[in-house]
């Protein structure tokens, strides 16, 4: 069975998509470079290391609401399952690179987008896990395979990356999810002051709070 292992060579927007997605590009390497391979149905599980980097005042008091007080840190501060991916990697003798599709969300009610969102600066730490299935020539046939289990690559994401995407794809915006009937309740206050959409009724409302939420 081919050995083979990876390398998280960069990152970038995915631009021209229908939903946020960051691409990250992926080497992969056999170690017998004689050995064809025919595809990789590659898989990939992708992990927040929280506890891998330093936090700054205001960034710990945006991630209250994950971790708790910053004092309860040493206990609270747990890794997060970010999302899974997978991608098909066509033939190749030697090494290759793929691209890793990762989709992303701006719900406030998931997790990881409080953790991005609470991020002023620096890099999140991430660990990518590989599995899947190899497809390759030993020369007298396919045969099929599987990546070994202890495959896995540390990659530090850029937050400007994150940032610099969901500003492309929900400029000057954010995605707020509330019950139904509290969308109710505000669509009947919109239309009893003759508001025209919903960020003058938020603002007209906030208006009315001004000392509480400045």
């Amino acid at each position: 069975m081919p050995d083979l292992s990876f390398t998280v060579t960069g990152v970038e927007v995915e631009r021209f998509a229908a939903a946020p997605f960051l691409k990250f590009r992926i080497g992969l390497a056999a170690r017998d470079p004689e050995v064809f391979i025919h595809n990789v149905m590659l898989q990939c599980q992708i992990r927040i290391e929280t506890n891998r980097r330093s936090y700054g005042a205001d960034e710990k008091a945006r991630l209250v609401d994950l971790f708790g007080a910053p004092e309860r840190w040493d206990r609270t501060l747990q890794g997060l399952l970010w999302t899974h991916a997978s991608t098909l990697v066509p033939s190749f003798l030697g090494a290759a690179e793929a691209c890793l599709l990762v989709p992303c969300s701006f719900d406030f009610n998931v997790a990881t987008t409080k953790y991005f969102h609470g991020l002023a600066g620096g890099e999140i730490p991430l660990v990518l896990l590989f599995s899947g299935t190899i497809f390759h020539d030993t020369g007298d046939g396919l045969r099929i395979g599987q990546i070994a289990w202890d495959q896995d690559v540390r990659f530090r994401l850029p937050v400007s990356v994150w940032q610099d995407m969901m500003a492309h794809y929900y400029p000057h915006s954010a995605w707020l999810q509330i019950p139904r009937d509290m969308l109710d309740r505000l669509g009947r206050y919109k239309e009893r002051h003759g508001l025209p959409d919903w960020e003058h009724a938020l603002e007209r409302l906030l208006d009315g709070l001004a000392e509480e939420v400045t």
